[in-house]
Order: C-alpha cells, then sequence, then structure tokens
C-alpha cells in the first residue's frame, strides 16, 4: 500500500457543519467524481473533526479525508492517537491528520488555558507519540500536517510531521514558508477565490470575505502581521474592507482563468498541494458544488 496521495489540487470548506448529513454525503461524493485528490475541511461547534472524517472517509471511495485542522485545545492527546490510528487502519493511505492551536480567545472563551504556541505543540505531539496503544497497526504510517503561519511553528512541522497547511494567505508566504521548511516537508497550501465572470462584482464578494478577517486582526495578529511584512502593507490597507491591493492578494477573485493562474503561482512558489475553498458570497459557507464543478475543469 502506498503513501498518501493528496493529488495536486483538493477542497476545503467550512460547509460541511450548516448542512445535513445526506447532503454532505452527495456533495463530497460528487467531489471525488470530480476528480479532487483530498478534501479539507474546518472544525468548528458542528461536528467533532474525528467523527466529521470517519462519516466523509465512509461516503467516499479514494480521495483523501484531512482535517483543516482539529484544534487540539478541543481534543485529548490520547484519544485523538486512538482516533487517528483507528481511521488510518479502516482506510489505509486515506486519512490526514492537520493539527493546530487555534486562537487564542477563542481557546479561552471555552475555559481553556492558552499557551505558547509552539511549546504548546510540542507537548501535545509528544503526548501522541507516547501514547500506548493497542489496535492494530495500520498498514500505513499514519501522517500528520500543522497550521502553520510563522517560522517557529513552520520549523515544527518540517522537524515533527509530514509539514504544513498555512491558511488564508497570499502567494509570497507559500515562498516564504518554503524556504523555512525546506525541500522535503510537505506544503499544502490553501487558497480562497472567488469564481466571477465579472472582475468587480467578484472583487466585492472577495472583499467581504476579507473584511470579517481584517475586523478580527487585532485580536489575531499574527496573519496580519505576516502579510503586511511580506508584502509592504500599512493600516491604511485594512480600512473600507481591505485596500484593492490586499484583496487580490488574499483571494483570487474572477474568471476561471485568473483562478488557475493563481493556483498555478502557489505552485511555482513552492506548493505541494493547493486546497480550494469557495466563497460565494452566502452569508454561509456553501457547499459551491457548481463552482466546484467549473474549477474541475481547469484545474483537476
Amino acid at each position: 500500500m502506498s503513501d498518501i496521495q493528496l493529488g495536486r489540487v483538493g477542497v476545503w470548506t467550512w460547509a460541511f457543519d450548516h448542512q445535513p448529513w445526506p447532503q454532505v454525503r452527495d456533495a463530497v461524493t460528487e467531489y471525488e467524481d470530480l476528480g479532487y485528490g483530498t478534501i479539507w475541511f474546518g472544525e468548528a461547534a458542528g461536528r467533532d473533526s474525528t467523527t466529521q472524517s470517519a462519516l466523509l472517509l465512509s461516503a467516499t471511495r479514494r480521495i483523501v479525508v484531512a482535517t483543516g485542522i482539529a484544534n487540539i485545545y478541543r481534543h485529548d492527546p490520547v484519544t485523538l492517537a486512538q482516533a487517528e490510528r483507528t481511521l488510518n487502519e479502516a482506510f489505509p493511505g486515506r486519512f490526514l491528520l492537520g493539527l493546530g492551536v487555534g486562537a487564542r480567545h477563542f481557546v479561552e472563551a471555552r475555559g481553556k488555558q492558552w499557551g505558547a504556541p509552539v511549546s504548546t505543540m510540542r507537548d501535545y505531539l509528544d503526548a501522541m507519540d507516547g501514547a500506548s496503544l493497542t489496535g492494530p497497526e495500520p498498514a500505513v504510517p499514519p501522517r500528520r500536517v500543522l497550521a502553520a503561519l510563522a517560522p517557529k511553528m513552520l520549523q515544527l512541522s518540517a522537524e515533527r510531521t509530514w509539514g504544513a497547511h498555512p491558511f488564508l494567505l497570499p502567494v509570497e508566504h507559500t515562498a516564504y514558508a518554503r524556504e523555512i521548511v525546506g525541500p522535503d516537508a510537505l506544503l499544502a497550501v490553501h487558497q480562497s477565490v472567488v469564481l466571477h465572470k465579472d472582475r468587480t462584482t467578484a472583487r466585492e464578494i472577495a472583499r467581504r470575505g476579507v473584511a470579517g478577517w481584517l475586523a478580527s486582526s487585532d485580536i489575531v495578529p499574527s496573519r496580519w502581521n505576516l502579510v503586511r511584512e511580506l508584502l509592504g502593507f500599512d493600516d491604511s490597507d485594512r480600512t473600507g474592507g481591505g485596500s484593492d491591493r490586499l484583496v487580490d492578494a488574499m483571494i483570487a477573485a474572477g474568471d476561471l482563468e485568473l483562478i488557475a493562474a493563481r493556483v498555478q503561482q502557489q505552485f511555482d512558489a513552492g506548493a505541494d498541494h493547493v486546497c480550494i475553498s469557495v466563497d460565494t458570497g452566502e452569508s454561509a459557507p456553501a457547499l459551491a458544488l457548481p463552482e466546484f464543478r467549473e474549477l474541475a475543469t481547469a484545474l483537476v
């Protein structure tokens, strides 16, 4: 049995928690039939990541399922190690565990004590690796990636896991991350897109998406600080929901040709795999099947 094969392009979505399971099941089987290599999903207050993964894996035949990410403050490390082994045993080469620390204010709102991100993650990985597990060994050794933006977490991802899964960052960050993790670590990058033939309309949808992130950029400053440093932005770029240059850097908004070009730029900058999330402009995350059908014609 071969190692995990993510494919060139995957689907990334928050939508599953907003949909009843029969609709999710139908959507993921179509994502698979369209040829996408991996399904990435976020974990919030809906289905927990391991339960969701089991459902998705059971509903599909070949596609890889990746948590993007399982928040370590939500999961006991030994219990998560058990689930990781179980899913890898039952679905060899098809489950990828993405781990992250999340944001301090969300963690503390749940009554948890926030710790220094890198040392906390290192201790968590130690606890997972040190767990006494009696279940059968999976045929394919489990793989993990870390949600990593800044240098120290990127370095840890290369040292202790398969690699990094940076989320909502421009192409310039991909090149930056590749320099840090080196040539051998996996770099599975997220790319948000708005698919619309009218560039002005597409950018306005993208601006509404960026505005939500910018509104919390003082509370969770790490992403803004990195983007500002790498691309030379200043506080004026945060006004009005984001300058055109900032919006364009963060989200590929336009027609199929523009989006395909951005995805290629991600590969040229050092990505091994690009997972696509589609912003449709709806108030809640959408399964976006019409968009993923069209995107598949150029990306898969």
